[in-house]
């Protein structure tokens, strides 16, 4: 997006003010009309950085033009270093909290574990603690990873989920499926002793706090002492339950001692809003996760700096010896040295390419999707991570909210057409699609057809915006897809850079069985196959448009031969046959016509409107 002097006639005197701007690092510090400090930025060159912001013709991002919009004035600060400007940068922003700054807000409180003062205790995840005699570990500042570890002690060592209560009900009712299925040790039968069962709540209660590592040393120290008392039936008990700890480990992520201590970031976009997920893992448990609403999307690697260097000033976090992030960033190196600074130790940021980190990592991008889906209206989880996935591929600056993608289907050189279908948020928007029927390429020529339609296409859009219509073509894309490989590519691409239209153009490529195999650029490809979510995603696409533009050339077919049936008809040439099946479109609409009708539109006589009427209605 451009801004222009009309939208801020301030912007003259911006570029006045940069010319005469140091290009020493530093902070600038963006103001609007009323002085507020609406943006704090850092900069290696503050001049070639700020005078980013204000050059003419200059595309921005929608939030960087937002903000744009609203610069009435700037200030900025020269320091020796670009370091110097990192951490007054993030001291400014603690500080004056600028709108357009990242300032990660999340929706977290504080959550319990609970292990309730009975007989027979229970042990649950809990948002608060109550007045009551039960005892209380915590607090923990993530609600999921509360849950997540008080329901795998309770898989692990078989605690009763129901509302029974014991001694109170034993042997009252049968034992549930829970039971039945090796999931619960069936207290409800009264054969566990009360002993027995405080001991498995001391278990778990363990298993929580240390982890699956410590409690299986602890129980393999109490089997082999039963084991040399000859207490071989405590003995079996015990390793049931080494085993079973074991292979809920191998099964789960939440805890893994082989996991050092890390803090794993995503973040998820659309085209509005971008979430940030946080995974941190401490002594292999994971033992918080947190969400924050970023607000609108910036540059990939910008959101990433900006969200390390912010989380770690202001939630008094120190930072661990390894954190992951989904993205490479740009300035790793300084980042890494300001955050070396706040642990006074060495810190490596790593983003995985391959292996158990990388899994955590998308674990991380699959929380951000989901909770980006709640904060979207008819958007879903899956449907979000694909765009973020596409987005990453293709080197976007920010997700595609508008797709179009092009195909051209003809028989032989006869009745050539194209389908165009929009997915908007990553679904099909099937009221956006559009139909091309091929008017100046004759033969077969898919480029020639292509070129066509995509100038068809670009001009209804000039001349929507110019007349202010709204059918569909007014809407400018975000990204295009050509049913064809580089070729197809290299043939639009110029094209569209002569109409002025500044859109990302990529072709599908198609293996010998018709399946999605690989993006063309214009000069090489981009393989698909191991992004999932993306390669989906295109495969729809893909299939869609095949689909559309098979289904128009089908109908445009049998209107072609049915216009050469009405041929038959004596005074109906080939011409005035087109034209009744151009303006009635259907048998249905023909044979509902009036004889006056079919004389005005094929320009007949009565008597020739009388023998098509009579032909008509017998078909």
């Amino acid at each position: 997006m451009k801004i222009t002097e009309q939208e801020n006639p301030n912007l003259p005197k911006l570029r006045e003010k940069t010319l005469k701007l140091t290009t020493s690092a530093g902070c600038y510090i963006m103001k609007n009309k009323n002085g507020d400090i609406i943006y704090i930025g850092k900069a290696k060159n503050l001049k070639n950085r700020v005078s980013s912001y204000f050059r003419a013709g200059q595309d921005h991002l929608p939030k960087v033009y937002q903000m744009v919009s609203h610069v009435y004035d700037y200030d900025f600060i020269c320091t020796d270093s670009e370091f110097e400007a990192l951490v007054l940068e993030c001291s400014l922003i603690k500080q004056h909290k600028p709108k357009y700054n990242i300032l990660l807000k999340d929706d977290k409180g504080y959550s319990y574990i609970k292990v309730t003062n009975e007989e027979y205790p229970r042990i649950s995840a809990v948002m608060q603690q109550e007045k009551d005699t039960s005892t209380y570990i915590g607090p923990y500042t993530s609600s999921f990873a509360v849950r997540q570890a008080v329901e795998e002690a309770i898989k692990v060592f078989k605690l009763p989920t129901c509302r029974k209560k014991f001694p109170q009900d034993f042997k009252k009712n049968r034992p549930c499926l829970n039971y039945h299925i090796g999931l619960c040790m069936g207290v409800c039968r009264g054969n566990i002793s009360k002993q027995e069962y405080n001991q498995n709540i001391k278990d778990a209660i363990d298993y929580i706090k240390d982890g699956s590592k410590n409690s299986i040393k602890n129980l393999t120290r109490q089997m082999q002492n039963a084991s040399e008392q000859l207490n071989f039936e405590l003995a079996i008990q015990l390793r049931d339950k080494i085993s079973a700890i074991e292979k809920v480990a191998e099964s789960q992520k939440i805890i893994d001692e082989d996991i050092s201590d890390c803090d794993i970031f995503a973040i998820v976009a659309n085209a509005e809003r971008a979430i940030a997920s946080l995974l941190v893992y401490r002594r292999g448990r994971l033992c918080d996760k947190a969400d924050f609403d970023i607000g609108q999307p910036d540059e990939p690697s910008l959101m990433r700096e900006q969200l390390l260097v912010q989380y770690y000033s202001n939630s008094g976090k120190t930072p661990p010896a390894n954190i992951f992030i989904d993205f490479e960033i740009t300035n790793a190196e300084i980042i890494t040295e300001f955050l070396r600074e706040k642990r006074k130790k060495a810190v490596h940021i790593i983003c995985p390419k391959r292996g158990e980190m990388l899994r955590l990592v998308e674990m991380a991008q699959k929380n951000a999707s989901e909770y980006l889906s709640i904060k979207t209206e008819n958007s879903k989880g899956k449907e979000l991570l694909a765009l973020d996935q596409l987005t990453r591929l293709l080197g976007l600056k920010k997700p595609p909210e508008f797709i179009e993608c092009y195909d051209i289907s003809n028989f032989a050189s006869e009745n050539i057409v194209a389908g165009m279908v929009v997915y908007q948020n990553g679904k099909p928007c099937k009221k956006l699609y559009k139909r091309f029927l091929i008017k100046t390429v004759k033969t077969q020529d898919d480029y020639a057809c292509m070129r066509e339609v995509i100038k068809r296409r670009f001009e209804n859009y000039k001349n929507n915006i110019a007349d202010n219509i709204s059918n569909g073509f007014e809407i400018m894309p975000d990204l295009i897809f050509l049913d064809g490989g580089q070729g197809h590519v290299n043939t639009i691409a110029p094209l569209l850079k002569q109409m002025g239209i500044s859109v990302p153009v990529f072709g599908l490529v198609k293996d010998s069985k018709h399946r999605t195999r690989a993006i063309a650029t214009g000069g090489a490809e981009i393989s698909v196959s191991k992004n999932v979510l993306a390669f989906n995603l295109i495969t729809n696409i893909q299939d869609e448009v095949h689909r559309f533009a098979v289904s128009y050339l089908k109908k445009v077919h049998k209107k072609g031969q049915f216009s050469m049936t009405l041929t038959q008809v004596e005074g109906i040439g080939e011409k005035r046959a087109i034209k009744l099946m151009t303006h009635f479109k259907t048998i249905e609409n023909l044979k509902s016509a009036t004889k006056q009708e079919l004389a005005k539109i094929a320009g007949v006589g009565e008597k020739t409107a009388t023998l098509l009427y009579e032909f008509i209605q017998k078909l």
